[in-house]
């Protein structure tokens, strides 16, 4: 390997070691918050110390793990939403589930993302803590949010719109924001941000969506122009708050997700270093 090479890795791992490492993913625990749609997270001791031991007096813990791939931070693949039976790209949804997981779309298609990362602060544009539930974040905040913070949406971005709600993930019942609705972007917020060419998008709610009061996950307009029409996958149930509050909002991020081949998602612990 030539000097030029070797120097320019060791100056990248060093840029990389003064970084703040902001995790960005939520915990995984048994009673979380998530959405009422998904099979729950489920985790407990299969083995224990002690239920078997070596000869010389070893002994290990094992543990099973049950979960719905869109429970928890997670992100989703383009195969999890249809409209009119078609998904992006004009798939055939029947077709392409007709094998028992997804011959297209699947959460394998996603590679793992490492570029720019911007969070656009809704609440410190409003002057509040957080935003209201079933508060849609229009065109207006996005863009002011982006130009108050100097930082433009660019193509190729991961965009995450920070609401506040995340403040709510250990009340469950509020986090899912059934009886107060659940703030979040709408049909245009979501076209302005496949227009600017974002190729991820994500949020702190648990779903990409706003949520009015009463509606649960009736409508999700959101999802069906970013994954059904514009090919754009959706992070969910994200922590921003530690962006917040430290004044990030432009950051290398990074995402890797499980690679269950044919998945319609998967847990996800995206990082931004900044």
């Amino acid at each position: 390997m030539s000097p030029e090479p070797t120097t320019r890795a060791a100056r990248l791992i060093e840029q990389v070691a003064r970084a703040a490492v902001y995790d960005l993913g939520r915990p995984m625990s048994n009673g979380m918050a998530q959405s009422p749609n998904h099979p729950p997270f489920r985790h407990c001791l299969d083995r224990r110390h002690g239920d078997r031991v070596r000869a010389d007096g070893g002994s290990a813990a094992a543990d099973l793990v049950t979960t719905g791939c869109h429970v928890g931070t997670h992100v989703d693949a383009l195969a999890h939403v249809s409209h009119q039976g078609l998904l992006f790209g004009g798939a055939d949804a029947g077709e392409a589930q007709s094998t028992g997981r997804f011959e297209a779309l699947g959460i394998d298609e996603l590679a793992p993302f490492a570029g720019r990362g911007v969070l656009l602060d809704i609440p410190a544009v409003l002057g509040v803590d957080c935003c209201d539930g079933g508060h849609e974040i229009t065109v207006a905040e996005l863009e002011e949010a982006a130009e108050r913070q100097g930082t433009p949406v660019r193509p190729g971005d991961a965009v995450l719109v920070r609401s506040g709600w995340g403040v709510h993930f250990h009340d469950v019942e509020r986090y899912q924001g059934l009886s107060s609705g659940v703030p979040g972007v709408g049909e245009t917020g979501a076209r302005w941000l496949a227009d600017r060419g974002a190729v991820l998008v994500g949020a702190d709610t648990l779903a990409f969506e706003c949520l009015a009061a009463g509606t649960g996950h009736a409508l999700l307009p959101a999802h069906r122009v970013l994954l059904v029409e514009r090919g754009v996958n959706i992070i969910e149930a994200m922590d921003l708050e530690a962006l917040a509050a430290d004044g990030v909002h432009e950051f290398a991020f990074v995402l890797a997700h499980l690679n269950i081949v044919g998945a319609t998602g998967s847990p996800a612990r995206p990082l931004a270093l900044a």
